[in-house]
């Protein structure tokens, strides 16, 4: 099990290219906190990248499941889709990011955290 890697520093759009060939093609898994403005990527699973998150002081309710896809450009290069996202006692009912203000805040923080080509 691959488990990972917190992203509190900009990494490059190029570096996540990279990490997609080496392990699903053209994609990266990835697990944003909200709260606290990170996220982790490079698990097999949005599980690994959550638990890394996790015993790092997240909150699971903090917490977001995301595909990242770096070939991709505009909205579509995030995927709103895991499921870790399925949290009925949050109103979210489904794999998917359901809160367009979550949605918004996601956006947000991958942009900070993925710079450049």
């Amino acid at each position: 099990m691959s488990r990972g890697n917190i992203l509190r520093e900009p990494v490059r759009r190029a570096d996540l290219e990279r990490m997609a060939a080496d392990q699903f093609g053209d994609m990266v898994k990835g697990v944003v906190d909200v709260a606290r403005r990170i996220m982790a990527i490079g698990g097999e699973l949005h599980s690994d990248d959550e638990a890394a998150l996790l015993d790092d002081g997240s909150r699971q309710e903090d917490l977001w499941g995301i595909n990242l896809y770096p070939g991709e450009s505009g909205e579509g290069w995030i995927e709103f889709d895991s499921m870790i996202n399925v949290r009925p006692r949050q109103a979210n009912r489904s794999r998917d990011v359901e809160d367009e203000s979550v949605r918004r805040a996601i956006r947000e923080i991958v942009g900070s955290l993925v710079t450049g080509p």
